[in-house]
């Protein structure tokens, strides 16, 4: 079983990326939240995966990291009515940490909004995935688990303005989905060391 590639980026799209890997080009399915950490053309990096394999068919499906991944694998094979590319649309409507909370507020509403999962659907995902994710049960999440950062990030630093940028924009008026979005843009921009309030002022500035 594969469990990650590493390798040069060759060409990207917001749903796809072709890694070079010794001279074989791999051809990933990605969510637009891992599309938007890629480098540029000719950068390397390495992308957790996990290979779906048909009788027809054959893909890889790649994450930034291993719990994303492993998120995916849950919903595909635990959640009755949703496949990878459904799968691959809630990661990329919605982050990981974000995607976790709203399953531990049973927000079936929220999970909802993501194409192609309906009402019934968003609170199968909801009963389903809540006891597998390591959710209290109190149905509080902390901001993000260890697993979801990238080495070398601070959860006590980083997990916590991305949080309370989003709440920050919810004040203001935003929908959780598009505060999420706009906060992801905001770091990417700002860099990981990004306080809270520069997460917001960036965020306001784009919207």
């Amino acid at each position: 079983m594969i469990s990650f590639v590493e390798g040069i980026v060759e060409a990207a799209s917001p749903l796809a990326v072709i890694l070079n890997c010794n001279g074989i080009g791999y051809r990933i399915e990605i969510p637009i939240t891992t599309a938007e950490k890629l480098p540029g053309i000719g950068g390397s990096i390495r992308l957790h995966v996990h290979p779906v394999y048909r009788e027809d068919s054959q893909a890889l499906y790649g994450f930034i990291n291993a719990e994303e991944r492993d998120f995916f694998h849950l919903v595909t094979s635990k959640v009755s009515g949703i496949g990878p590319k459904i799968a691959l649309n809630l990661l990329s409507r919605l982050s990981f940490q974000l995607l976790r909370e709203a399953i531990a507020r049973n927000d079936a509403a929220l999970l909802a909004k993501c194409p192609g999962i309906g009402k019934k659907t968003a609170e199968r995902l909801c009963i389903e995935l809540k006891d597998k994710l390591g959710l209290p049960k109190g149905g509080a999440t902390t901001p993000v688990s260890a697993g979801t950062l990238a080495s070398g990030e601070s959860p006590s630093g980083i997990a916590l303005a991305f949080s309370d940028a989003i709440q920050a924009l919810m004040a203001l008026g935003y929908k959780m989905d598009v505060a999420d979005k706009a906060v992801r843009k905001a770091s990417q921009e700002l860099g990981h060391e990004a306080t809270t309030e520069a997460l917001v002022k960036t965020a306001l500035k784009a919207g």
